[in-house]
């Protein structure tokens, strides 16, 4: 099955390679229409979904994720007229020289062909994922996982459906039915259909791909990301930051899962960030300074600080200098957003350039990370590695290059 599919994604390819524009953004228009059209129907399916997580255990956290309503479903919508208002990605002349033999090297644009994507429960991830890989001129493949099969599914056959009203191959985009572990598996090792793999999920999915794939992988999404509080911080500024970071979505990959506070303000700094964010009833693991100042609170392992919680939960340790944070961030972090709150500028200038990640913050909230906030437009997802693409996966990164060659007769002696 999975070979029909990839079959039918590589022809579906070389058909959208040559779409123009205004045939990409019709399809993309018309896919915008029918998920609206369709609300209901998808909504169902969703319900199913959520029903059949409750009664598997799943938390409140991976819920929020799975979760669509009305306002998600439009939300998705507007992100698809998003991207067909977008810059078409293909077809840039990136460079450009006439060489002193008369050649003219052109450097441009292309799609990179076909894009597999393996997802977890996210059913937004569907549309965004077709919708980026479209416009950037690829046919995409989706595998999500079985806690959302039954949206995906439901999201997927509508898309396919528009497309197809507008002009383009129902193929361009394809869902894998196939939750099972073997299907992941295979398509991993599709290389003669499969251009280019983006694995989109929590650590172990992102682990399970990177090590066992032999297709190109762009790595996204793991997020253990940090917030350390310096000994020079606004304190009620960092109390907002570390609460929005961590409590205005924490099932998101740029969520807050760490607070690292410095030892000269633990004893303002702790009762007052930590109180807040028990507010919002996050559960706080913390070292022996934390958990005397902070009633209730649950003593921290190391797997904790090394732990991407995707939930109200949040680690919390005192250190004693910046460099201690640094190396605290280096050993447990994922590369991927990192936060300090100080009003010292040589502080922020060693943290920014010292720390590894995609994206490195001073005074502001992890949750900036995206491709929306960034201004590039919609993003399939962060990457965190540093090949080909780093930070917010937008359009332009869903392209490879191509070099065109204009002579007159040219020979090489």
């Amino acid at each position: 099955m999975l070979e029909s599919l990839g079959i039918r994604a590589k022809s579906a390819s070389a058909v959208l390679a040559c779409a123009t524009r205004a045939q990409k953004d019709k399809a993309l228009t018309a896919i915008a229409d029918a998920l609206i059209a369709d609300i209901r129907n998808i909504l169902e399916a969703n319900a199913q979904d959520l029903d059949a997580g409750r009664q598997s255990g799943l938390n409140d956290g991976l819920l929020d994720r799975l979760r669509l309503d009305e306002k998600r479903i439009l939300g998705m919508a507007d992100g698809l007229r998003a991207v067909a208002a977008a810059a078409d990605p293909v077809g840039r002349v990136l460079w450009g020289e006439t060489r002193p033999n008369g050649l003219q090297i052109r450097k441009v644009s292309v799609p990179l062909g076909v894009i597999a994507v393996i997802f977890e429960a996210r059913p937004n991830v569907t549309a965004d994922a077709a919708a980026l890989c479209l416009k950037a001129g690829n046919a995409v493949i989706l595998r999500g996982g079985k806690e959302a099969i039954r949206s995906n599914t439901a999201i997927a056959r509508c898309m396919r459906k528009a497309a197809e009203s507008a002009g383009l191959p129902a193929d361009c985009i394809q869902l894998v039915e196939d939750t099972s572990r073997e299907s992941a598996n295979a398509l991993m090792k599709m290389n003669d259909y499969v251009d280019v793999l983006i694995p989109r999920g929590g650590a172990g999915l992102i682990r399970a791909v990177v090590q066992n794939a032999t297709v190109p992988v762009i790595e996204t999404g793991t997020g253990n990301c940090h917030v350390y509080v310096d000994r020079d911080a606004d304190l009620a500024m960092a109390s907002d930051i570390v609460y929005n970071a961590k409590v205005s979505r924490p099932s998101v990959c740029n969520a807050c899962e760490s607070l690292l506070i410095h030892k000269d303000v633990a004893d303002k700094a702790i009762p007052l960030i930590c109180g807040k964010l028990r507010q919002g009833n996050v559960e706080i693991r913390g070292d022996e300074t934390v958990c005397a100042l902070v009633p209730g609170a649950v003593p921290a392992t190391e797997a904790d600080y090394a732990t991407e919680f995707l939930d109200y939960i949040i680690s919390v340790k005192v250190v004693d200098s910046l460099d201690e944070a640094i190396r605290h961030i280096a050993k447990n972090g994922t590369c991927h957003s990192e936060c300090i709150v100080t009003e010292n500028y040589t502080a922020a200038q060693t943290f920014q350039t010292r720390v590894d990640a995609a994206a490195v913050y001073v005074n502001a909230s992890t949750r900036f990370t995206d491709g929306g906030e960034f201004g590039f437009g919609a993003e399939i997802g962060i990457s965190t590695q540093k090949l080909h693409a780093r930070g917010p996966l937008g359009l332009q990164n869903l392209t490879t290059e191509k070099y065109i060659i204009l002579g007159n007769g040219q020979i090489r002696i």
